[in-house]
């Protein structure tokens, strides 16, 4: 039997799916009964992969739902997936013709699959948005209190930032239980706190960005996390290499740990050191430290090990 693969176009109240090679289409409720309806309809179908866009809230039941069907699912980033629509001449833009060139985007470039977040996986991932946004809240808070000059607003400014204080302190013991509570986490969270730099929290944010972590080879986990120099070059020109792409959230969470490794942690202290004395921007040099960091990670998580000096 032929392979089919499906593009599914996520919205927040449907799904509209596109099965290729027959250019099948239906749309369904993205809800348990349009999940229920959308598997009866791929039925027995032989499915090679279930290509989707990643939309933050809305996808998020869908995912779940077809990784429980056992579906082979591909979450592309809308950005990707534009630029395929562009490369193939697609103009015109409906729910329709989306669900389609995702469907011929998973034909033509066979994205890699991945199993669906575990349902503690997505409460840990929503937990860290909102401390993230929390932790925004704060800043911009803090920068307003020295122009407020009325009592009453200084008074209500220091409520809400101990009301801040109080939500973060809150989120951080939700996800310190839910850590707890899964061996496997813990040990995970214990390996990467053993790491001279990596401290709780960001251990905590590093699971939570990439629950992939231990199961990467060395130069995908440096690409996952957005920490991989891409090359530029062309003819004769070469270009300056630069980090792109990746998941931004988790370059940031490295950013902290990597300017305490080049101080703290002995190995990386001195491969910053090397870079810095052959002329190398301090900046590049943490980028470095930052990737070798996350490969790291992944690496004495695979292992099941601590870390000890080389």
């Amino acid at each position: 039997m032929t392979e089919t693969t499906i593009g599914v176009d996520v919205s927040k109240d449907t799904l509209d799916a596109h099965l290729h090679p027959d250019g099948s289409h239906r749309q369904f409720t993205n809800n348990a009964e349009g999940f229920r309806a959308l598997l009866a309809w791929i039925g027995a179908r032989p499915v090679a992969r279930l290509v989707f866009e990643a939309t933050g809230a809305y996808h998020r039941a869908f995912e779940s739902a077809m990784g429980e069907a056992g579906l082979a699912l591909c979450k592309v980033n809308p950005a990707r997936a534009k630029r395929f629509a562009d490369a193939a001449g697609q103009g015109a833009k409906t729910d329709r013709i989306d669900a389609a060139m995702l469907a011929r985007m998973g034909v033509a470039l066979q994205p890699e699959t991945r199993p669906a977040l575990s349902r503690k996986d997505c409460e840990m991932k929503e937990l860290q948005m909102m401390r993230a946004a929390l932790v925004k809240d704060r800043a911009a808070a803090k920068n307003r209190a020295p122009t407020l000059t009325l009592p009453l607003l200084k008074r209500q400014l220091r409520q809400r930032l101990a009301a801040i204080d109080r939500q973060i302190e809150q989120i951080e013991r939700a996800l310190r239980d839910l850590i707890d509570a899964d061996p496997q986490l813990a040990r995970k969270r214990d390996i990467l706190v053993s790491i001279p730099g990596i401290a709780e929290r960001s251990a905590v944010a590093l699971l939570t960005g990439m629950p992939e972590l231990g199961t990467l080879d060395s130069q995908a986990a440096g690409a996952l996390s957005g920490t991989a120099p891409r090359t530029r070059q062309s003819g004769k020109w070469t270009g300056k290499a630069f980090v792109q792409g990746g998941r931004t959230h988790v370059r940031r969470s490295l950013y902290m740990p990597a300017l305490a490794a080049a101080r703290f942690n002995p190995d990386l202290k001195a491969v910053y050191t090397s870079l810095t004395a052959r002329g190398k921007p301090p900046k590049l040099a943490l980028t470095a430290i930052m990737r070798k960091l996350i490969v790291l990670a992944n690496a004495l998580i695979r292992d099941n090990r601590e870390w000890a000096p080389a």
